[in-house]
């Protein structure tokens, strides 16, 4: 598995404070990869470390397969921060033009790229028009096309849908896919976990400097599945039935005749059908639900452990 990202034991220290903690993190090339965690769990540190903006106090870091700091490889990267702060005197196509000179790029190039990335990211019709005057979400956008311009092979987008409605997430959605079917990788920031879990193949989630967990979506979201179960005539047999099968049960009324149970995997779920029903309740509705990533999410935050994966 080629990795655009790699880091083994990363960590960041100010004075008496661990800022990042033995940081070990596998980004796949040409993935997009949720990085998750709560206000001061370390993200914006850790990224600022994989670009070069400050120094780590111990571990390593790979970018694109070499050491994090190589300005060749910088160039291959590119960066939508959370607090941008741009030329506002300048036009969008003034302002993109600009950053297309600090990549490298010829006159040719910019001329060609620049009305392409304008109208990716809806702006097409608004080139010739100060930053000034964009709203936050237009500022967000053209944020987004520098980031893109020079079509680089990782790009790292730090909350990049905070300041847009609905369908301009979706537009960002539909930009990110787009990077992914053409084999670029992109590491994605958001507090938007809905955001995440539809754009997203992997995910880790990072608690107080350190991954809490990471895989595939699928093996994330695998591990707790939740069934809503109404029934009556629940007694102790049925109740002591339903425990041995379920790792966790919710009261949802009293007297019992509603509850939410949480079972290791779906093949546990006629287990707990069997279990109500030869027990004498009688079983009215049973609705599998699988855990979203913002459940996982709380789980991990609140402090229950999960199953990491490399």
């Amino acid at each position: 598995m080629d990795l655009a990202i790699e880091t083994v034991g990363l960590s960041k220290r100010y004075r008496d404070f661990n800022a990042v903690q033995g940081l070990d993190l596998k980004v796949p090339a040409g993935t997009v990869f949720g990085f998750l965690g709560p206000n001061g769990a370390g993200k914006t540190t850790t990224i600022n470390m994989l670009l070069g903006n400050i120094r780590p106090s111990d571990g390593s870091a790979m970018l694109l397969g070499n050491p994090i700091g190589d300005v060749e490889t910088r160039r291959r990267v590119g960066f939508l921060p959370e607090k941008f702060q741009f030329h506002d005197f300048l036009t969008a196509s003034e302002f993109l033009h600009m950053h297309g000179k600090l990549y490298g790029m010829s006159r040719e190039q910019r001329l060609k790229r620049v009305p392409e990335v304008l109208d990716r990211v809806g702006l097409k019709d608004r080139s010739r028009s100060k930053i000034s005057e964009f709203s936050k979400g237009m500022q967000q956008r053209v944020g987004l096309a520098q980031a893109i311009l020079h079509e680089p092979d990782l790009i790292i987008l730090d909350e990049p849908t905070s300041a847009l409605d609905p369908i301009g997430r979706r537009d960002v959605r539909d930009i990110v896919a787009g990077l992914r079917n053409q084999g670029r990788t992109v590491l994605l920031n958001s507090h938007l976990l809905s955001e995440i879990e539809m754009t997203c193949d992997r995910v880790a989630i990072i608690k107080r400097g350190q991954i809490a967990t990471q895989g595939t979506m699928d093996e994330l979201l695998a591990f707790t599945f939740s069934v809503e179960v109404e029934a009556f005539g629940l007694n102790d047999y049925a109740m002591a039935a339903i425990r041995k099968i379920t790792s966790k049960i919710r009261m949802d009324s009293m007297p019992l005749t509603k509850f939410t149970a949480w079972v290791k995997s779906e093949d546990d779920i006629p287990e707990l059908a069997k279990a109500i029903v030869q027990n004498g309740a009688r079983l009215t509705a049973l609705v599998p639900r699988k855990e979203t990533l913002e459940e996982l999410f709380v789980r991990i935050i609140e402090g229950e452990k999960v199953q990491t994966h490399s």
